[in-house]
């Protein structure tokens, strides 16, 4: 029996031109969480990332915190996250203005919420992106693959979408419990699959024990 630990990416960077990049807190996040791991003896068998930059940049400051105990990253597109401008945008129609304000973010996250929720319903087909079967089918994949080529502890780097798919697949959710663990997933959180080659078992979901100290306490983000 192995066990498969999935994180979050680090905070990203909400609001600015480019989100796909870690903020100065999202790196310190996961150079945080390869010490906790390195200081827990963690060794990994196997890692898997996205190819998004801050998937990749992730699993680079979390390799450091590791001081090489880091084995090099299989690249898996099945795990890159999904465009929420796209979903917002083939369920909402119509220019919308940049959040920058609580009550503009709130805002943002309802019609995120909607639009992932018409697009898993397949009554929408954002530009650019797979439909949501295919979405599914890319993160199954990557979960098959860990299942058939290995037996330690693996580590996979993803993003909320991949990571709450995940889950609810094993749940068995409907697409509305899949959607909320989606929402509330942390920044740098760890989720731990056991497997055999026959299946994936939940054991902890968003969890985040490097950051379980009062002098962290700053460092918890969703975004």
């Amino acid at each position: 029996m192995g066990t498969l630990y999935l994180v979050r990416h680090g905070q990203a960077s909400f609001g600015a031109a480019d989100y796909d990049q870690l903020s100065e807190l999202g790196q310190r996040q996961c150079l945080r969480l390869g010490e906790y791991f390195r200081s827990r003896g963690r060794r990994f068998d196997a890692v898997l990332t996205g190819t998004l930059k801050r998937q990749l940049q992730s699993y680079a400051a979390i390799a450091q915190g590791l001081q090489g105990d880091a084995p090099e990253a299989l690249r898996w597109p099945g795990l890159n996250e999904y465009d929420g401008h796209a979903l917002i945008a083939a369920a909402h129609p119509g220019e919308l203005d940049k959040p920058d304000t609580p009550p503009d973010f709130r805002h943002h996250f309802r019609l995120l919420r909607n639009g992932l929720a018409r697009w898993m319903a397949g009554e929408t087909a954002p530009e650019g992106m797979p439909s949501y079967a295919e979405f599914v089918a890319g993160v199954t994949g990557a979960l098959d693959h860990v299942r058939s080529a290995h037996e330690g502890d693996v580590l996979i780097v993803s993003s909320g979408g991949p990571i709450s798919t995940a889950v609810g697949q094993l749940l068995g959710a409907r697409a509305e419990g899949t959607i909320d663990l989606n929402l509330r997933i942390r920044n740098s959180s760890v989720t731990e699959f056991t497997f055999t080659p026959a299946r994936h078992m939940l054991v902890t979901y968003n969890t985040l024990p490097h950051l379980d100290d009062a002098q962290y306490a700053g460092w918890v983000t969703f975004a």
